[in-house]
């Protein structure tokens, strides 16, 4: 009898050779089949992509084992422009009735289009993905997916999963050869410091609304958050008053 999915995840094992020559055929189909990747360093893809790129890891690694453990509860496939920081995240969204009775159970994977976008740019170091060096953002994008696809079984399995743990990390370097469960893409605050030469806690000048403000850099997403004292404004931790301004980063200039 064929194993269910607890007990493939827990002795599969491909080797060196497998999972080279597995990745690379997802590679070239995902560049021949999909409607938005014209090639590997895209400049555009779609939630599509992510399920057609999901679908072909669950049948290559994983022979439809997690399409079938899931059945007919639904899987989401999203896109994000605000995760700066992760990679990929995989949720389990139970709904209950107030009694506590379980209506609905839906799994969701999401992908950092920021973090991929903003990496194979011009930057000069390497890109690393859970341990493995990417030389574009297909092959980054694979790793993600690699690495979200081990989350999705362990919550499918267990209801749980920590990429910190033991169990997650014997998964993905049986299956995947993973050796890390971190990302080194380019991130938002590397790029601003990079490009622009500004980082959390400068001050810096900018111009809004025809006015021109000096604050501190407080935080660095796709835009830079920028603390200007104003009396009219929040009080913060060290007891002074802000008002907040979201400004582009090529509009900022250190003070």
């Amino acid at each position: 009898m064929e194993a269910g999915l607890r007990s493939y995840l827990a002795t599969a094992c491909f080797s060196a050779d497998q999972m080279r020559a597995g990745t690379r055929e997802i590679y070239d189909r995902m560049l021949r089949e999909s409607a938005f990747m014209d090639r590997a360093n895209f400049a555009a893809f779609h939630p599509e992509d992510i399920r057609r790129l999901f679908d072909l890891y669950d049948q290559m690694f994983f022979g439809g084992r997690i399409r079938a453990e899931l059945g007919d509860l639904p899987l989401h496939f999203r896109l994000s422009r605000r995760m700066t920081r992760a990679g990929g995240k995989t949720a389990r969204h139970v709904l209950r009735q107030r009694g506590g009775a379980v209506v609905r159970t839906e799994y969701e994977i999401t992908i950092s289009s920021t973090l991929l976008f903003q990496t194979f740019q011009d930057e000069q170091r390497q890109v690393r993905v859970t341990g493995q060096l990417c030389r574009d953002r297909l092959e980054a994008l694979q790793r993600i997916m690699e690495h979200e696809i081990v989350h999705l079984g362990e919550l499918l399995v267990w209801e749980e999963s920590s990429c910190r743990a033991s169990r997650f990390h014997s998964i993905a370097s049986r299956i995947f050869g993973h050796t890390e469960h971190t990302h080194a893409l380019i991130t938002p605050s590397e790029r601003a410091l990079t490009k622009f030469g500004v980082r959390a806690g400068d001050r810096v000048k900018f111009r809004f609304d025809g006015r021109h403000y000096e604050g501190v850099v407080n935080r660095i997403t796709r835009r830079a958050t920028v603390l200007v004292e104003d009396a009219r404004g929040e009080r913060y931790s060290d007891g002074k008053h802000y008002s907040k301004f979201y400004i582009p980063l090529e509009q900022l200039q250190r003070a």
